[in-house]
């Protein structure tokens, strides 16, 4: 019998919540690569009457402790209404595991996860997958030696065979994350077929000069990306709510040159959303704002060389070469043009291999991968 004991938390514990959220920074504290969440964000899921996921989904948050009453590993699993309408599935999500190097404990917290889906007549377990399309998704199983990009996953090497022997669960999708060089040889053909599309098909890209102009983002964005859920699964399409998140996300740290709109007249047709990275204020801050966290943060938006590319698409019609040429094009832009020197491409998925090999022809290099699972409950 397992000398760990399990505790559901009582949202409204705050000593419980505390604990919960303090485990990452015990168990990463000789780990220079990791970068707390902004503290702000990470207590968000905690307010079932501010957290606008609970109006079409539930979670439940879990605990594993030793005798002394210590917090040795956690875990949350999470059921999205919209997700599985709209993908015509009963699947729950696991997500926010952290556990010391200990099969017992991680044995204890996957089970809770299985039970608390059952209950709900949920066939299926997959993860790590987070409450919005805005969390970093997937179990790190490559580039361990990197700073991962802001808002991105980082975990313990050994934490893919706690999921896998301990959990049960199997391989099911790999994402890779690129690295851009700013100061490298873009293929000038690129530009040059973004410019005959822009011309030949009569788009033009809209650019952001302030943050108060980014406010438009908002309605454009959550149309551009439900239309992309076209010929797609996984996914379920954005909320208002959801899109004005976004809004209030950017209007605080982006910057607004790296943010892009693709018009055929006047309807979107196209997006690219960038934002400066500001991990490294994250670690010097512990992911604070207050009483002096922010004041760091906004100089780091003012120093990082770093910019992470998160979302880029085109909706259906507007894709293909002359599509993708475009978004490469101001792509590069957007780190070069801007007075950056490096951007990443956040987590694509490695089935779409002619993204990944159009990518590494313009001088992607793919450091860091990570990895989501899945497993059916008996």
């Amino acid at each position: 019998m397992s000398e760990y004991h399990l505790e559901q938390v009582d949202l409204a514990n705050r000593r419980q919540v505390q604990s919960y959220l303090e485990l990452p920074f015990h168990l990463y504290k000789d780990t220079p690569q990791w970068v707390p969440p902004l503290s702000l964000e990470a207590r968000r899921p905690f307010d079932r009457k501010r957290f606008a996921f609970y109006d079409h989904g539930d979670a439940a948050f879990y605990l594993a402790k030793d005798p002394h009453g210590k917090a040795v590993g956690r875990i949350a699993v999470i059921e999205n209404h919209s997700h599985n309408l709209y993908n015509h599935e009963k699947t729950a999500f696991f997500y926010q595991f952290e556990c010391i190097q200990d099969e017992r404990a991680a044995a204890i917290l996957f089970e809770a996860v299985i039970q608390w889906a059952k209950q709900r007549q949920l066939n299926r377990i997959f993860g790590p997958k987070g409450f919005t399309v805005f969390d970093g998704m997937g179990l790190l199983v490559k580039g361990f030696e990197h700073r991962p990009p802001f808002g991105q996953p980082y975990n313990l090497p050994y934490y893919e065979r706690l999921v896998t022997e301990v959990g049960g669960f199997d391989d099911a999708r790999d994402l890779l994350t690129g690295f851009m060089d700013a100061n490298s040889d873009f293929p000038e053909r690129i530009h040059e077929l973004a410019a005959r599309v822009q011309e030949r098909r009569g788009l033009r890209v809209a650019r952001f000069k302030s943050r108060r102009e980014l406010r438009q983002l908002t309605s454009y964005f959550k149309d551009l990306y439900n239309k992309s859920l076209t010929d797609t699964s996984g996914n379920a399409p954005l909320s208002d709510e959801d899109a004005r998140n976004l809004a209030d996300q950017l209007i605080w740290f982006a910057d607004p040159r790296l943010i892009k709109i693709v018009m055929k007249d006047d309807q979107a047709v196209g997006f690219l959303l960038a934002y400066p990275d500001i991990s490294a204020a994250l670690q010097r801050t512990g992911g604070r704002l207050f009483p002096f966290g922010w004041l760091d943060m906004l100089l780091e938006l003012k120093r990082t060389k770093r910019v992470n590319v998160n979302g880029a698409g085109m909706i259906e019609g507007y894709r293909g070469v002359g599509g993708t040429a475009l978004l490469f094009s101001e792509m590069y832009k957007s780190v070069a043009e801007s007075g950056y020197r490096y951007g990443d491409l956040i987590q694509i998925g490695a089935e779409n291999e002619r993204m990944l090999r159009d990518l590494a022809n313009i001088g992607v290099t793919f450091h860091i991968m990570h990895r989501v699972y899945s497993r059916d409950i008996p």
